[in-house]
């Protein structure tokens, strides 16, 4: 195995190395092991239902409330293939290529565990999907998140029977003209390989997972923006002693602050003699909010990495043990939980970026107001504290949470559900709106302390602004500030 390729395997996968596939481009394989296991898998279902008359839920049965009714064994491909074609409900916007790409692996790993009866070879075209970047077209919504996530993954599905759409190649081309480019037959489904693709929490794990690897990152520039906020205020360096934060010693907020007189270590602004006996919360309490959100992102992390390491299709089927266990691992609960908790710890992030970035613009401290040499005839930075307001707000709206909420559907049957294909969707709005936050406090940031020269912030701070300016300038008079606030994301994203 090279370093391009990734060996689907039984093997613990984390978050980090799930981006680093994603980031690398490597391609998949199965190991021999994942072989051997939905081969035997595969076979001991063709077995057991040559000989039993048994009925297996969505085997040989109807689905949901049609449970109880069977299906004769020269229809039981046709039922599959049904799924998959009734399934495909998704509405609204286009799940983004990325997370697409996410779902195909995430989809992978769960179907290589042997619990699914999938069979080899639709595993198989599922990788080379991934491989050859055909990524098929999903709607975002659709999903209740509770018998997985069955309109997205019914769309994920769609292609291996030749029906559906794709994006290959920069174009977007129906699904048989890509299987005739590859000379691939569509697959015909057997017995529970329709359930096995559409049951699984992979729409919300993709999701969850893509939000967790932006969640850690904005967290980190979190902190060092808002060093570059300290300096720009004159903040005292007091509240950030780690005397104070030992003596409530909770993870996030200790490691915080530590990182935040590293930072600044060296900085002539942070040591001067100070007017004000304290500084506002926002910049006073950065080790106790960003480190909050910390700890809860480091949870979550838990959560979501147990998820995409697990079964999540039903029914189970165990073949050492002889059984076909009809169950309830579909459902999106912990996945909806933690989004909603997610959601609410970035959202936080962007809440207190916003205050830095208001308070930057008072004329306080010996800073012009808006941060502008002559106001008046120039507003300044005046508008685009308004961006970050309206974007703070509008965060603070996605977090009514989602995974409180259920709605009955298949006529009973699925009586509660998580909603957390909901909860994906909006934590992702979230965290696209945490980064333009941050961007803007940069901004703002940056502005203000050119208003501080001759004196020094750290170092490091100087260097990174040095770097900042070649991409975006110092602001004399107004000019369209939207080009800069997008100039600051796109820098922020090679960090």
């Amino acid at each position: 195995m090279n370093s391009a390729t990734h060996q689907i395997n039984s093997d613990h996968l984390s978050l980090d190395r799930l981006e680093e596939i994603i980031v690398s481009g490597a391609k998949l394989e199965l190991s021999d092991s994942a072989k051997e296991k939905i081969i035997a898998c595969r076979n001991y279902l063709d077995k057991k239902l040559a000989s039993s008359d048994q009925l297996f839920y969505g085997i040989n049965t109807g689905f949901g409330s049609l449970r109880n009714i069977k299906i004769s064994e020269d229809q039981i491909e046709q039922l599959q293939e049904n799924l998959v074609i009734s399934h495909a409900c998704g509405v609204g916007d286009e799940v983004p290529q990325e997370m697409v790409k996410l779902m195909l692996l995430l989809k992978i790993q769960s179907l290589s565990y042997g619990n699914s009866a999938i069979d080899l070879s639709t595993v198989w075209r599922l990788i080379d999907f991934y491989n050859h970047d055909i990524l098929p077209v999903v709607f975002q919504k659709g999903s209740l998140g509770a018998s997985g996530d069955l309109a997205p993954l019914a769309h994920l599905s769609l292609p291996l029977l030749g029906m559906g759409e794709l994006n290959f190649r920069g174009e977007k081309i129906s699904s048989a003209e890509v299987l005739k480019k590859f000379n691939w037959q569509p697959i015909k489904l057997k017995s529970k390989e329709g359930l096995a693709l559409l049951n699984g929490t992979q729409f919300m794990g993709a999701y969850a997972s893509w939000c967790l690897f932006q969640a850690k990152k904005l967290s980190m520039l979190a902190d060092f923006i808002g060093c570059i906020s300290l300096d720009a205020f004159d903040c005292r360096m007091d509240p950030f002693n780690l005397l104070i934060h030992k003596a409530r010693p909770h993870q996030g907020q200790i490691q915080t602050a530590a990182f935040v007189l590293e930072t600044l270590k060296g900085s002539e602004i942070s040591v001067q003699q100070k007017t004000d006996v304290q500084d506002p919360y926002s910049f006073r309490c950065i080790p106790q909010v960003h480190g909050a959100s910390k700890d809860a992102i480091r949870h979550i992390e838990e959560i979501v990495t147990t998820e995409i390491n697990s079964v999540t299709d039903n029914p189970n089927v165990f073949p050492d043990d002889d059984l076909i266990l009809s169950g309830g691992n579909f459902h999106g609960q912990p996945l909806a939980i933690n989004l909603d908790f997610l959601a609410i710890a970035l959202a936080e992030l962007g809440s207190i970026s916003e205050r830095r970035t208001y308070l930057l613009m008072t004329g306080q401290r010996e800073l012009p107001p808006y941060l502008i040499a002559n106001p008046g005839v120039n507003s300044g930075l005046m508008i685009v504290q308004y961006t970050a307001a309206a974007l703070a707000s509008e965060n603070k709206q996605l977090c009514s949470p989602a995974s409180v909420d259920s709605i009955m559907s298949s006529n009973g049957q699925e009586d509660h559900v998580s909603m957390g294909a909901n909860a994906a969707t909006k934590c992702y709005r979230v965290v696209k709106n945490l980064e333009t936050i941050l961007a803007i406090e940069l901004l703002s940031a940056a502005q203000a302390m050119e208003f501080r020269r001759p004196k020094r912030s750290s170092k490091l701070i100087d260097e990174f602004l040095v770097e900042f300016r070649k991409d975006v300038s110092f602001n004399e008079n107004d000019r369209i500030l939207s080009d800069d606030i997008h100039k600051t994301i796109d820098f922020l994203r090679l960090k």
